[in-house]
């Protein structure tokens, strides 16, 4: 019998909206080369790739490129297809151990709410040359233990943003999220995510980026109880609840395809 592999659309409430990650189910776990051979078959921003263990099951994801350290969307994507395939009851809590300690996932009515550890920026100098990779002038610029964080003066200004990635991709960064407040009252804030250092121009709607837009903007406004946008061409709506060194962040899941491996 081949492995089991799935295709999520994740934070998304419809199909061909939020962002993709695949689902791949093992029996054991595999060598850290054929995982990203798998993932780099399946062309998406992140193959989740799962094994049971005890409390749990062991998380790892792949871009295309690289192995990461800390992915939202495919973790959202990975509780979703546990619950749907009969892996964990409804009412169980999905428990991943991964190289980012322990994640959790629970049930809420018709969403999903992942625990996740803060990721708060601290003020930074932008790297020379991001600005022009951007090409745009940032508010702010803070930095993350994996990211930098680029703050603008409009919804607007994020929505028209066309970096040049060749630009983006020779700087000495991971990615890069830009964010401004929302200019409507429907979000909080919006974002965009680039990371063409790790084979992913720009990511559709990238969760583990909110660990630290969450407290960024919670800060800002006042609040602990968030809704962000990331408008990318896809789109999607990331719900961020902040508690302490915690970020949980709420979003649906839909299965796309699923299918089997045959290694």
């Amino acid at each position: 019998m081949g492995v089991q592999i799935f295709h999520v659309d994740a934070f998304a409430d419809r199909l061909f909206t939020g962002n993709p990650a695949g689902v791949c189910i093992l029996p054991a776990p595999r060598d850290a080369d054929w995982m990203q051979n798998v993932a780099r078959e399946m062309n998406l921003s992140e193959t989740a790739f799962l094994h049971r263990q005890e409390d749990g099951f062991g998380l790892r994801w792949f871009t295309p490129a690289v192995e990461v350290e800390l992915c939202g969307h495919a973790t959202l994507a990975s509780a979703h297809v546990l619950w749907e395939i009969g892996l964990l009851a409804p009412r169980e809590q999905a428990r991943f151990h991964t190289r980012s300690g322990l994640l959790t996932a629970e049930r809420r009515g018709d969403e999903i709410e992942l625990g996740f550890p803060a990721t708060p920026d601290e003020p930074a100098s932008a790297p020379a040359g991001l600005s022009e990779a951007l090409g745009v002038v940032p508010k702010y610029v803070g930095r993350t233990q994996y990211d930098y964080l680029v703050e603008v003066e409009s919804e607007e200004t994020v929505r028209k943003l066309k970096p040049d990635f060749g630009k983006l991709r020779a700087l000495p960064i991971r990615g890069t999220m830009v964010t401004s407040v929302a200019g409507s009252g429907e979000h909080d804030f919006v974002s965009r995510f680039f990371a063409p250092a790790v084979g992913i121009d720009e990511d559709p709607v990238t969760g583990s980026a909110h660990c630290c837009l969450g407290p960024f903007w919670s800060k800002r406004l006042g609040k602990d109880e968030l809704v962000g946008y990331q408008a990318s061409a896809r789109g999607g709506v990331v719900r961020v609840r902040v508690a302490g060194d915690r970020v949980h962040l709420g979003g649906r899941a839909i299965t796309v395809l699923g299918g089997e491996l045959t290694d």
